[in-house]
């Protein structure tokens, strides 16, 4: 799939015992260790995205467990490629000695992953797979994401399942991730529904989309469409702001990815059919405990059981993470079970109904 290729699956509990493993052989019961060091923490998006609200406490928590000494320098992006490559630049000059490095644009930071290599500054690529010399990837199978979002439109469709017609709104053409989302979504669909219309959307942006599916609601008409595979939920939203601004009911299938609070509570209201819960703090715990053995000098071997290839480089050392469909029958189970939200935070009064019906609020 354009050069990504997971060789082995990795399980969260075997995960989780490596990276207990590290901090046990590192730290003592007090946490400190033998000599602590500066990770720097650069992610895509600001506080108000799931890397600012979920992954930078996790990363920073799990890094303060593993490194008592440890400092984290910490940065987003807010989504602009060039000022994540200005971030780059500035940790350099920082003393930092290993990089955790969400990707605006993969393509577009592979000069400044170069120019660490060439600093002797490790680079753990999360999330997303920059090029360049990375030493080390944390991501969810996003083969398996794929196949877990078609999976869930076919199901959704009943019994159109079968030869009905569905538009694939996927991510930004310049992220890989993208492209691993689309191959797997494609391995369950291609044999078994019609893909009328097919887009990329330019940086996952909800308002691209909106036009995308404005211009597929045109060509096929509002009764030409039985699903919509959305590749993650900024998407899926403006996909159905889309259809409804069209008039469309009632709205077909949509799919999603990253549990976003707004679309857990589409889910809720019937609007959005599915979201991709990828559990954060075990994809956050990786992150940290592999920059903390990078930045030791270690071999992360025991921690990274898999690797994969980018376009630029081969047998990168990789965690690969299992994805959780997410559908109105399994909110309890999943997303408040394990505390991403609480009942409070999805049933406000506004969707207090919606709980009620789906037994939330039971």
């Amino acid at each position: 799939m354009n050069g990504w290729r997971g060789r082995t699956a990795v399980v969260v509990t075997a995960l989780s015992l490596a990276v207990g493993v590290a901090a046990c052989d590192r730290t003592d019961g007090s946490g400190s260790d033998d000599g602590g060091f500066a990770i720097g923490l650069l992610l895509p998006a600001n506080g108000t995205s799931r890397f600012g609200y979920f992954d930078k406490p996790l990363i920073e928590k799990k890094v303060k467990e593993l490194c008592g000494d440890c400092a984290v320098e910490y940065a987003n992006a807010g989504g602009d490629a060039a000022i994540q490559r200005q971030q780059m630049g500035s940790m350099m000059t920082k003393g930092i000695k290993v990089v955790i490095l969400g990707a605006v644009d993969p393509m577009a930071l592979r000069s400044s992953v170069e120019d660490m290599k060439e600093a002797g500054i490790p680079v753990v690529a999360y999330d997303r797979l920059a090029e360049g010399p990375i030493s080390g990837y944390v991501t969810f199978d996003g083969a398996q994401v794929g196949r877990v979002q078609a999976e869930a439109l076919l199901k959704g469709m009943g019994d159109k399942a079968d030869g009905g017609r569905i538009v694939m709104m996927n991510g930004a053409v310049t992220d890989p991730n993208a492209r691993w989302f689309k191959g797997g979504a494609l391995s369950v669909l291609e044999d078994k529904v019609k893909i009328a219309q097919t887009y990329d959307t330019e940086g996952w942006r909800e308002e691209n989309a909106h036009t995308n599916m404005s211009g597929a609601i045109a060509a096929l008409g509002v009764d030409g469409i039985d699903g919509v595979y959305a590749a993650n939920d900024r998407i899926a939203s403006g996909v159905i702001a889309a259809l409804k601004a069209a008039d469309v009911t009632p709205l077909p299938p949509v799919t999603g990815q990253d549990a976003d609070l707004a679309a857990v509570q589409r889910i809720l209201t019937g609007d959005q059919y599915m979201t991709v819960y990828k559990p954060f703090k075990p994809e956050a715990d990786a992150a940290a405990a592999m920059a903390v053995a990078l930045g030791r000098g270690e071999d992360i071997g025991g921690l990274a059981r898999t690797t994969v290839d980018s376009a630029t480089a081969k047998d990168i050392p990789a965690v690969l993470l299992t994805p959780v469909s997410v559908t109105v029958g399994n909110i309890k189970d999943t997303l408040v079970k394990d505390g991403m939200y609480t009942l409070d935070e999805i049933c406000s009064p506004e969707y207090r109904t919606a709980c009620d019906k789906a037994g939330l609020t039971e």
